[in-house]
């Protein structure tokens, strides 16, 4: 039992008894569930998070972003267009030009839970690439868009559009600023960057 168990009086769970190496070597492995998963890799990658319930809290959430960051004058680079029906409440100035936006607004195709990635087509950013657009980012996504893997993503867009396979496909993972970079990051685009996260489950 823990010192942080017997200090709070929690009792444990018979899996807390169990480590790793006692498990056995063909027993799987345990995971933790799609969303925490995805919350931590994606935290862990330098990401902003806000959780929300409803559109109301979206938006709010949205309008305190740009007060946060002061874009209320900024120019806001939006090639989604179902995000201008979603946010006609917004005194946005938009623009199709990425030298004229201060921040990029737009949705996202998956969320990545293994290594806390978003995964963009040609449905978000058209034929442009990652080092184009703004430094700034806010995704707004929904909870039934988390999947395990790349492969099960590439296998949703695939899925989902069976006439015309969007083009362009790439992932976002890292969100750290310039200073943070390591040789791993090396070649990456970082950006600044929010997800606003709907429960729509």
């Amino acid at each position: 039992m823990s010192l942080f168990r017997k200090i709070f009086g929690l009792k444990d769970k018979p899996e807390d008894h169990i480590k790793n190496e006692e498990r056995g070597k063909y027993m799987p492995e345990v995971r933790l569930p799609i969303d925490e998963q995805f919350t931590i890799n994606f935290k862990a990658n330098g990401g902003k998070f806000l959780y929300c319930e409803n559109m109301q809290e979206i938006r709010e959430s949205l309008d305190k972003i740009i007060t946060e960051n002061q874009w209320e004058d900024a120019k806001v680079l939006l090639l989604d267009e179902r995000l201008n029906e979603l946010f006609k409440d917004f005194k946005f100035s938009t623009t199709k030009k990425v030298s004229e936006s201060t921040y990029f607004l737009s949705t996202c195709e998956y969320l990545i839970s293994d290594d806390g990635s978003l995964l963009i087509s040609s449905n978000q950013i058209a034929e442009k690439k990652l080092k184009e657009l703004p430094h700034n980012f806010i995704i707004y996504a929904t909870t039934s868009q988390f999947v395990h893997s790349i492969g099960e993503g590439l296998q949703g867009i695939k899925g989902k559009n069976k006439s015309k396979i969007p083009t362009n496909i790439t992932t976002i993972k890292h969100f750290k600023t310039a200073e943070d970079k390591d040789f791993l990051t090396y070649g990456s685009s970082s950006k600044n960057l929010y997800l606003l996260l709907l429960e729509d489950l």
